[in-house]
């Protein structure tokens, strides 16, 4: 199955927004909140793998390859993932991420997730 332009632009703007979550999340210091020893500096080699999959699965997405619905597939699960640490940390009365932009990130990548979904399922039904 190949994708269309707007499913990659989909895609590659909740890429986006995954991305500049992870940004967001050294503003807030995750580390703390994941209790991770050694603190930022083992949050960014965390970081490095994370992120090289986000981009290399962008590359996949673009090239349109057989894999193509693994990574798509891949990204979505990612925003749920982020929206669901996330809730976790809110339900426990965490303050971080409370600012307008880190919320609406958090939103964005729940909307795209789920319209990634959405439309994949579209598409394979058709």
């Amino acid at each position: 199955m190949r994708l269309n332009s707007r499913l990659q632009a989909i895609f590659l703007l909740n890429a986006t927004v995954l991305i500049t979550h992870q940004i967001d999340a050294a503003f807030w210091h995750e580390w703390d909140l994941f209790h991770i020893p050694g603190g930022n500096q083992i949050n960014l080699l965390l970081n490095l793998p994370i992120i090289a999959l986000v981009l290399f699965a962008q590359g996949q997405v673009m090239a349109n390859n057989k894999t193509v619905l693994c990574y798509y597939k891949l990204m979505a699960f990612l925003g749920f993932l982020t929206l669901a640490i996330h809730s976790a940390f809110f339900a426990v009365g965490s303050e971080a991420f409370m600012q307008p932009v880190s919320i609406a990130l958090l939103i964005a990548t729940t909307l795209l997730s789920s319209t990634q979904l959405f439309l994949l399922r579209s598409i394979v039904q058709e």
